[in-house]
């Protein structure tokens, strides 16, 4: 079975430690994704709904460069620095995910980032 590593200059640089997604088995895995600005790096906004829809964005993007979308969406993983910010993550999926969401789990983020308040794996169909 072959994959494919999915990358695209119109995202945010990914570390060398992992691809954005691997397109693999009829599915695309997206590596965890947060709110930062493609061209800058700087992370984009302060509340979790400003952050919960870059990284959104970011993933949709990511989903787009493997040749799906958002709408193939099959499972996410919701990673938050502070439980607090579950109610307002929810506020902001529901306007990206308002029928037929995805499966969702959540967990809560291993390592403090400055200023980092969400980050989103997501698998999609291909």
């Amino acid at each position: 079975m072959s994959r494919t590593i999915v990358s695209s200059d119109d995202l945010p640089k990914a570390p060398p430690t992992y691809s954005h997604a691997v397109k693999c088995a009829g599915l695309v895995f997206v590596s965890g994704t947060a709110a930062y600005e493609p061209k800058t790096g700087a992370i984009v906004g302060e509340t979790i709904e400003e952050q919960t829809a870059q990284a959104l964005r970011n993933v949709q993007a990511i989903l787009e460069a493997a040749g799906t979308s958002l709408d193939k969406a099959i499972s996410a993983t919701v990673i938050l620095a502070e439980e607090d910010d579950f109610a307002g993550m929810n506020r902001e999926w529901i306007k990206w995910f308002s029928r037929d969401p995805p499966a969702r789990q959540g967990a809560k983020l291993p390592v403090r980032i400055q200023g980092l308040k969400i980050s989103i794996a997501m698998i999609a169909e291909a």
